[in-house]
């Protein structure tokens, strides 16, 4: 039998011990060639030129120029998948921003991952990279928030979910609230640490109140509710009031938090008074579950294909039944509002 194409892997750092620690547990993987390393990115830059590697992993601290600079220069003129790695540090946003498929963190005590959470994390995202749709970043659209005249109903609620490539999707879909959208719950795989920086990223960005969920926090009108990175997230009706509660769990679909814990516990709890949005990621985490939702009446809404950056999650709910509308992401937000009148 014909042996499997390998994924040509080029690694990026400073650190010549990281180099080697990183090209040794790489290459032990049978789906995967460490073809070079690099030092620095003006190293990098003939290393790619020579092998063609298909995913780049790339430190965004580095002398002489560092990542994020090497990125934005980059991927304009090459095809190329990269896998930014960083201690916590914000400018990981700006590098997906910036068009790297996805990020993760190095291991430390900043980021609460160790060196073999990391390798494996690593293997699971260049494989996802390696058939990651390239698309052009954005960078100019507006926030342009729609003002709706009309009150909506107190009891309404939107569910978000997504992985690989759903940094920048929930940006495009949030970008059109104005701060009298119903309260919004998100579950975004994403390590811990990171989730509070994306919601504090976001809370300078947008017209609405973006906070990382804590245990017992009130869903309201113009708040977004992010998932933490290593809890669980579900809903509650209390009276009148939806609340969210935040908790250790096992991983559900190899993820906590897990979309399908969200999506399973807004069905119950909101019936048909939630809308149900499932964004770009690998796997099938939240189909099922948006399925349930639309099973109890909610409305529900998938990214479609030609804008995702991973077409699986939103795949698997498309082949089931659970997208009623499925749509590009740049018109999601509008549909949302359609739903609400």
């Amino acid at each position: 039998m014909k042996d499997l194409k390998k994924i040509k892997v080029l690694i990026v750092d400073d650190s010549v011990v990281f180099r080697e620690i990183l090209s040794k547990e790489l290459s032990a993987d049978k789906g995967i060639e460490v073809v070079a390393t690099a030092r620095d990115p003006y190293d990098a830059r003939d290393k790619i030129l020579k092998y063609h590697p298909d995913v780049m992993i790339l430190d965004i601290e580095m002398p002489r120029m560092n990542g994020l600079e090497f990125l934005q220069k980059l991927l304009p003129q090459y095809n190329m998948r990269v896998i930014v790695t960083s201690s916590a540090d914000y400018r990981v946003f700006d590098a997906l921003n910036a068009g790297a498929v996805d990020f993760v963190p190095k291991p430390g005590a900043d980021t609460g991952t160790n060196m073999k959470g990391y390798i494996n994390e690593l293997i699971i995202k260049i494989k996802t990279a390696s058939v990651a749709k390239l698309l052009h970043s954005d960078k100019k659209f507006k926030i342009t928030p729609e003002h709706n005249t009309s009150s909506f109903a107190k009891d309404k609620i939107i569910a978000i979910g997504a992985s690989t490539g759903g940094t920048e999707a929930i940006i495009r879909v949030l970008k059109v609230f104005s701060n009298d959208i119903p309260g919004i719950v998100i579950t975004q795989h994403m390590p811990p640490v990171f989730t509070d920086m994306y919601a504090q990223r976001l809370n300078k960005l947008l017209p609405l109140e973006v906070k990382e969920a804590k245990d017992g926090d009130t869903v309201q009108a113009g708040r977004v509710l992010i998932a933490p990175g290593d809890k669980h997230m579900t809903v509650k009706k209390i009276g009148s009031i939806y609340k969210v509660r935040c908790s250790k769990g096992e991983k559900v679909n190899g993820h906590c938090p897990s979309v399908d814990v969200l999506f399973n516990s807004v069905a119950k709890e909101a019936g048909k008074n939630a809308i149900g949005i499932i964004l770009t990621g690998m796997g099938n985490d939240g189909a099922k579950g948006l399925l349930e939702m639309r099973t109890q009446g909610a409305r529900t809404i998938g990214q479609n294909e030609a804008s995702c950056v991973v077409y699986g999650m939103p795949k698997v709910a498309y082949s089931i039944g659970a997208v009623e509308r499925e749509s590009d992401i740049g018109n999601i937000g509008h549909i949302v509002y359609s739903f609400l009148k």
